[in-house]
């Protein structure tokens, strides 16, 4: 059944978790994009471009990615930070054929015990080839489960580690 938009293809989806850690410490590690292969499966690798160093609005980078069936797909996409607000919301837009593509989100809520987390895409444009290969690889599922993934890492990484008490 296609989305109420009418497409067919890849549109949006969001997923969270809440961590418990502190929303600026939690955006530190979404918005450090060179460490984002830490946290995703499909993102391998970023690296900051034309003379960007920091997350901040405007700055540009290309992310090496791979996926797709046994992860035998590699694409590289270059990239655009569109929203810098630490503790608040970190998000960027990558390209595709010299267009604006997909818009990635990340969003942090303070609630009790920590940091509730949403992770969201939103698919401005695609081309009619990624269309076509969207719907035979299941990509929506396999961001589903990347996104599950990427959020399952933060946590590791953001919360303390508990160390065991003494034997009663």
């Amino acid at each position: 059944m296609p989305p109420t938009n009418g497409r067919w293809w890849l549109t949006t989806d969001c997923r969270q978790a809440t961590i418990q850690a502190a929303a600026e410490e939690v955006y530190d590690l979404v918005a450090d994009l060179p460490r984002m292969g830490e946290w995703s499966p499909e993102c391998q690798k970023v690296e900051w471009t034309d003379g960007s160093t920091a997350p901040t609005v405007g700055a540009t980078f290309v992310g090496h990615n791979k996926g797709g069936p046994a992860g035998l797909m590699r694409w590289s996409r270059r990239g655009r930070i569109l929203v810098a607000e630490r503790g608040r919301s970190f998000a960027f837009v990558t390209e595709e054929g010299g267009r604006e593509s997909t818009e990635w989100r990340y969003d942090f809520e303070r609630v009790e015990g920590g940091t509730r987390v949403t992770e969201s895409y939103n698919v401005r444009w695609i081309p009619a080839w990624a269309r076509i290969i969207d719907v035979p690889t299941n990509r929506c599922k396999e961001l589903a489960e990347a996104m599950e993934h990427t959020l399952g890492q933060l946590k590791a990484a953001a919360e303390p580690a508990t160390v065991p008490g003494p034997p009663a």
